[in-house]
């Protein structure tokens, strides 16, 4: 495996009365690649949104190349 380039850890996210994301964690090493698949409503864009910055998330940790974001 080649080096930790992001960690996503305890990820939640709620809406009024919709619990988006419950406790996501993920890590991504560099050289490989994802693919996020699932149901129409599964969480999908929140996540990206909440990796992205455009949501905040709830709970939870998200690391870059080894500083917390």
């Amino acid at each position: 495996m080649g080096d930790l380039i992001l960690t996503m850890k305890g990820i939640d996210k709620t809406f009024p009365g919709v619990h988006a994301l419950n406790n996501v964690d993920f890590e991504l090493y560099k050289g490989e690649v994802h693919a996020l698949m699932g149901e129409n409503g599964a969480g999908k864009s929140t996540l990206m949104k909440v990796l992205t910055g455009i949501y905040k998330k709830d709970k939870g940790t998200i690391t870059y190349e080894g500083k917390v974001v």
